[in-house]
């Protein structure tokens, strides 16, 4: 029994010595690179945070065989990009340009950030003035006292 459990142990250990790094999906080494360079700095739709490149979707992998195409196809990477732009919106960029339709998206952060500094700064200032700074009356004095003194004659 041991003898065929040390037999199954270096079979399985010999299996992994003939393992090879995984080929290049690109026949031509400079085309796979260029739709890497190009995939990562594209969202995947359907994982929405992840780079295209890095993403293992189906549509992922669609859209890397297509970049592929289109490269084999002689585009160049701004035209590639334009054609995913074209077909997808400017959504599918990481970095979309700064335009009419997009400055929600570039400004809304910074925007939010002022808005909730202003309405901070306007609450600590409405408290501020609502806190009455006035002297205790008499008989506040004497309640303030009598509440100190209950509390230091307990053991």
């Amino acid at each position: 029994m041991k003898r065929w459990l040390i037999c199954l142990l270096f079979a399985l250990g010999a299996a992994g010595l003939h393992a090879k790094e995984a080929a290049p999906l690109a026949e031509d080494e400079l085309t796979e690179k260029r739709m890497v360079a190009i995939s990562s700095e594209l969202r995947c739709l359907v994982c929405q945070n992840e780079s295209l490149a890095g993403s293992h979707s189906e549509l992922a992998n669609d859209l890397r065989r297509e970049i592929r195409t289109l490269i084999k196809d002689g585009k160049s990477d701004g035209e590639v990009m334009d054609f995913m732009v074209a077909r997808y919106g400017d959504f599918v960029r990481y970095r979309p340009p700064l335009k009419g339709t997009t400055l929600l998206l570039w400004f809304g952060p910074a925007l939010l950030f002022i808005v909730g500094l202003g309405a901070l700064v306007r609450y600590l200032r409405r408290r501020d003035l609502a806190v009455n700074d006035s002297p205790l009356s008499a008989e506040e004095q004497r309640q303030a006292d009598a509440l100190l003194q209950a509390k230091d004659s307990q053991p």
